[in-house]
């Protein structure tokens, strides 16, 4: 910290600060308007390298070499199709050859028993660079299908389908999610300053913060092979704009209160850079540390986005730490207009209201923590109503677009596994026993070995009796893919949608059962090393868990009760684990490292008083600001971002108003000077001077 309050904090050195980062900026900030080329949304970069439906794709690609996903155009008339409607969907099926992005032979129409419907079959290249271009193709195979006689309906679906929904739905995510949070921040900013100038500089240093950390991580992705998705650029987002405005608010609060005991305003931020600094690094590098661990996940997105965020982070702390001290200061005190801090004003929170609310608390802490802990592990409760087995393609989706309104037509006019059949890659030798063992399973239909072979390899299509987005036809791969593993000399792989929706989950326990203990490791060690103790941060853990377990009761009675959502994503508990136990420990940082700055001074049950005085203002305005970017994600029309959203914001908010605001202060107060052991804070004399009313130095 002496090294960087060297730097920005000289009368000279700030315009330096601020010329460097200009020139960052004209390097790298331009290329983060690119960041949408090098995104990887395919479902090659998701899934785990190891898993069956991986291997077998690689296999695919080879037997079809141009990447192909199938668009399935199902016509539908209530009364049964007529001849204009047979000869409008022959007619088109010529057509459909012609559109640029169809790569291969367009199918034969394929009318249902009922008479009811019919529908082409249609190959869609699915380029590397991810799922615009298949949303181009699939609009204009709609504009194809669109012009038939009146009352005749046309839907677009399987996998294309369903891809070009999904691109439909995160198309232009990055802008929204930068609106939204913005939004977010100016008003909240406005509210906590109550200037018209102030919240001008915190907004401009989260800006560049989050301009440069997306330049940095596309040259990563262009030239050293990090991945990035639309998923990995949404959290980037509205982590950096979360945390960066949290580490703003923490920065400006000291950097006032010092205004007040220093005339000079350099002095001033030099000794407000080297007090708050401490906690935002420690907590900087607590979401960075938290993201990391997400390296040792089987799934590849998940993988991803773990430096994809820490780069965000590590980028955006070096920018409140630098950038924003060097504009304070070379702005001055008239920035706080119309309420400037004056040299020699008495300190506001000494006596103010968080002041009063810890004394109170310091006269009954037991009762505090103990209702506090009993309240949140009665909400705890309502997780058991989680359903995180994965989300239907019908669930994924706030509203019910094309895709899945199509997938129920041909469910209900056709068997309900035709349209995403289980795709069998086997030796062509054994192609035949292959179809056989396939044939013979329960729960698939039918099963079918195509004519498509190289480097001597089969396809087997086998269509399963349930959807293929169902529970009973993730079972059914299970049987299939024993039955197939067991033909000898096969090397026979099950592939398709139902068998990456299985292997993802099965990932996604994994990675569970790795990454949220070793979560929970590298956190416990930065807090240890931060507040030279292990029972503090034992006790921070315990209660941040609790609150994570609260979060995700109250939210699983939302999600089915009031949102009436279908389930949660496989990904969804690890990532809202992540996110607040990685952000919800912040707010414990900023509070007890100034419990540790006061606790020498005025012993710890008087220092928690002083600490929640002191941090009780800009730890609730933060808290406000994380919790109001996440929610931005409730703005997105996909599932699994709405609940993200609301989980963590809901979250952040308990740690806010309940876990750093009564059960963290009255733990503290209720142990004493205990809770610093086993350093020397712990050996020092067991009497301490009681918490008065009376207005503390901070």
């Amino acid at each position: 910290m002496g090294a960087i309050v060297r730097a920005v904090c000289g009368r000279r050195t700030k315009w330096l600060t601020l010329a460097v980062w200009i020139v960052v900026v004209g390097g790298l900030g331009g290329l983060g308007s690119k960041l949408a080329e090098v995104q990887k949304n395919d479902i090659s970069a998701w899934l785990p390298a190891g898993a069956e439906s991986t291997r077998a794709l690689t296999i695919l690609q080879r037997l079809q070499p141009d990447h192909t996903v199938e668009a399935q155009i199902v016509y539908v008339r209530a009364g049964g199709l007529t001849a204009a409607d047979k000869a409008k969907v022959d007619a088109d099926a010529r057509a459909f050859a012609s559109v640029p992005g169809v790569r291969g032979t367009v199918g034969t129409p394929e009318a249902s028993p009922d008479g009811a419907a019919v529908q082409v079959r249609v190959p869609v290249e699915l380029p590397k660079t991810g799922w615009d271009q298949v949303k181009t193709t699939a609009d204009e195979l709609r504009g194809i299908a669109a012009t038939g006689p009146a009352g005749l309906s046309v839907h677009i679906a399987g996998q294309a389908g369903y891809t070009a929904d999904q691109a439909a739905a995160y198309g232009g995510i990055d802008g929204v999610l930068l609106a939204v949070a913005a939004l977010v921040v100016i008003v909240l900013l406005l509210l906590t300053y109550r200037s018209p100038v102030l919240w001008l500089l915190p907004l401009a240093a989260v800006s560049v913060g989050l301009m440069v950390s997306q330049g940095l991580i596309y040259l990563l992705a262009r030239d050293a092979g990090l991945t990035i998705d639309a998923q990995g650029s949404a959290v980037l987002t509205v982590i950096v704009f979360g945390v960066g405005t949290d580490y703003a608010l923490l920065l400006i609060a000291r950097y006032r209160e010092e205004l007040r005991r220093h005339e000079d305003r350099h002095e001033a931020m030099a000794v407000a850079l080297r007090r708050a600094g401490s906690a935002v690094v420690a907590s900087a590098a607590t979401v960075a540390a938290g993201m990391l661990c997400l390296m040792f996940a089987q799934m590849r997105s998940t993988k991803g986005l773990g430096p994809v965020v820490a780069i965000g982070v590590a980028v955006t702390v070096v920018a409140m730490l630098t950038l924003l001290p060097a504009l304070l200061t070379a702005c001055g005190r008239w920035v706080f207009w119309p309420v400037r801090p004056v040299h020699g004003a008495p300190e506001p929170t000494g006596g103010g209201a968080w002041h009063r609310l810890g004394t109170w608390i310091s006269g009954r802490a037991r009762t505090v923590w103990l209702v506090s802990a009993v309240l949140l592990a009665i909400a705890a409760l309502g997780a058991a109503d989680l359903r995180l087995g994965g989300l239907s393609n019908e669930d994924t989706f706030v509203d019910r677009p094309d895709s899945v309104v199509g997938q129920r037509v041909i469910e209900e006019h056709y068997a309900a596994g035709v349209g995403d059949p289980a795709l069998v890659v086997a030796r062509a030798g054994q192609a035949e026993q292959v179809r056989a063992a396939a044939a013979g399973v329960d729960g698939v239909a039918a099963a079918a070995a195509g004519p498509v072979t190289s480097d001597g390899w089969v396809l087997v299509t086998a269509v399963l009796r349930d959807p293929s987005d169902s529970a009973a036809a993730r079972e059914a791969i299970g049987r299939l893919r024993a039955a197939v593993h067991a033909v000898p000399g096969a090397g026979a792989l099950v592939g398709g949608d139902t068998a990456v929706r299985l292997d993802i989950a099965d990932a996604s326990r994994s990675d569970n059962r790795l990454i949220i203990p070793l979560v929970l490791l590298v956190v416990f060690g930065i807090l240890a090393g931060l507040l030279r103790s292990l029972l503090a941060p034992l006790l921070l853990m315990a209660t941040v868990v609790l609150s994570f377990g609260a979060a995700l009761g109250v939210s699983a009675l939302v999600f089915d009760h009031v949102f009436g959502f279908g389930g949660q994503d496989t990904l969804y508990l690890l990532f809202v684990f992540v996110f607040l136990v990685a952000l919800g420990i912040d707010y414990n940082i900023f509070l007890m490292t100034r419990v540790h700055e006061e606790a020498p001074v005025a012993g710890t049950r008087a220092g928690v008083v002083a600490g929640l005085a002191a941090t009780g203002g800009v730890i609730t305005s933060a808290g406000l600001v994380l919790a109001g970017t996440f929610a931005a994600l409730g703005t997105l029309p996909a599932v699994s971002f709405v609940e993200i959203g609301f989980t963590v914001a809901f979250g952040v908010l308990l740690d806010t108003f309940l876990v750093r605001t009564a059960l963290v202060p009255a733990l503290a107060i209720d142990i004493g000077r205990a809770i610093w052991w086993p350093s020397a804070l712990a050996r020092a004399p067991k009497k301490e001077p009681e918490p008065t009313p009376a207005p503390v130095s901070v």
